[in-house]
């Protein structure tokens, strides 16, 4: 399981590892009875305080994604209905775009600023269907 954190984006960090599970379930990346890594590991693996770790998985199982199951593990639950994977699909984008706001605002920009790049790159978007290169010169 790939999860990368920002330690510097401003968004907390069980907050990053949520979205990304959800993300990852959203996309098929992971499957349902898929174990996680436990607490401490992914912990250890990331270099966080095991109480982030937990938080997030708590957080996750209250909204059932996951079960985690005292002295078996931690697993994705069974596939969620096409609601919920729409409502995961919307969270996930919802935590990228505070994440790249975040980003944005931590390097001193400010919305006007960036609207101009935002605009011309949706316009791009929705003419080609991909993202074109931006020249910054």
């Amino acid at each position: 399981m790939q999860i990368k954190l920002d330690f510097r984006s401003g968004v907390p960090i069980y907050i990053q590892i949520m979205d990304q599970i959800k993300h990852l379930v959203a996309i098929d990346a992971i499957h349902p009875d898929d174990q996680l890594p436990t607490v401490r590991q992914l912990a250890s693996d990331l270099r966080v305080n095991f109480n982030t770790i937990a938080r997030a998985y708590r957080l996750l199982d209250e909204g059932g994604v996951i079960s985690t199951q005292q002295g078996r593990g931690t697993y994705i639950l069974a596939p969620p209905s096409e609601q919920a994977t729409e409502r995961l699909r919307q969270e996930a984008l919802a935590g990228l775009t505070r994440r790249y706001l975040a980003e944005i605002a931590r390097l001193g920009f400010t919305p006007e600023e960036i609207n101009p790049y935002l605009a011309a790159l949706f316009q791009e978007w929705k003419e080609t269907g991909s993202l074109p290169e931006m020249d910054f010169e």
